[in-house]
């Protein structure tokens, strides 16, 4: 097992920094999330901003503030600055994912240091799903869609990187000045009447059948069953509706740096 630094202390603040959003959440000493949020991670935010925006998330919640800290991070500046901001403002030094500081996990990849940090938490966050399977597909519906294929023994096998939803959305609204911008969220029936149905089915359901497929493909080439779970901004929109997942999860990814924590 490896040390973190310091006295592990709570509250516990994970922050799981992404491209588009930044998800945060407070543990109690039962390592149980007693508040989340979301915000959207800007890059051009400084320490000082960022120690603000923590304060007004704090206050408004009524929570304790931290008194320990990890992050995982695919942004850079950002989470150095967020580190920057708990050490500076609340005297919390925070300890950042990576590949080359979680010696119990396996990475089976080409280049090992090259995998995000917010995949490696998955493989703890997903463990509670595993059961008696030997593996575990974590979708994670983000600025891109991560397909995490996941062996028992924290082994992080490989994996598929697809755009994400909303950015396929932007791409085709970009390039058709006439298509109306959409919400995304499922139609009543997969046949379109008008434009925006039309757009809706092609874009969620369409994108559905694309999670499904590759799921398939992924279990085929497994040597034994795969259970799949599904995280992040967009998967609640297909829920009920990729037919290939068994788990929703919004906190998985926090959950996940949580037991890193408590697995020190």
């Amino acid at each position: 097992m490896y040390k973190l630094p310091g006295v592990p202390t709570f509250p516990l603040l994970a922050v799981d920094i992404g491209n588009t959003s930044t998800v945060l959440g407070l543990a109690d000493e039962t390592q149980t999330l007693t508040h989340t949020w979301r915000v959207r991670t800007n890059r051009d935010a400084l320490p000082d901003d960022l120690a603000l925006q923590l304060h007004g998330l704090f206050s408004v919640a009524g929570a304790q503030v931290p008194r320990s800290a990890i992050l995982s991070s695919v942004a850079p500046p950002v989470g150095e600055n967020y580190a920057l901001a708990l050490e500076r403002h609340y005297g919390v030094q925070a300890f950042s994912i990576s590949a080359l500081n979680l010696p119990d996990v396996t990475v089976e990849l080409d280049t090992p240091d090259a995998v995000g940090a917010d995949r490696l938490c998955n493989l703890f966050g997903a463990e509670k799903y595993m059961n008696n399977h030997e593996y575990a597909v974590v979708v994670d519906f983000g600025t891109s869609t991560n397909f995490d294929v996941i062996g028992r023994g924290r082994r992080f096998i490989g994996g598929i990187l697809a755009t994400g939803a909303q950015v396929s959305a932007d791409a085709l609204f970009a390039r058709a000045a006439k298509l109306p911008r959409i919400t995304l969220e499922a139609p009543a029936s997969a046949i379109g009447k008008n434009t925006v149905h039309a757009l809706q089915s092609g874009l969620v359901f369409g994108y559905a059948e694309m999670v499904d497929g590759l799921l398939r493909r992924i279990r085929a080439e497994l040597p034994a069953p795969a259970v799949a779970i599904a995280t992040g901004g967009f998967a609640r929109t297909v829920e009920g509706i990729c037919r290939e997942i068994e788990y929703y999860d919004d906190t998985l990814t926090l959950r996940g740096l949580v037991e890193v924590w408590a697995s020190r």
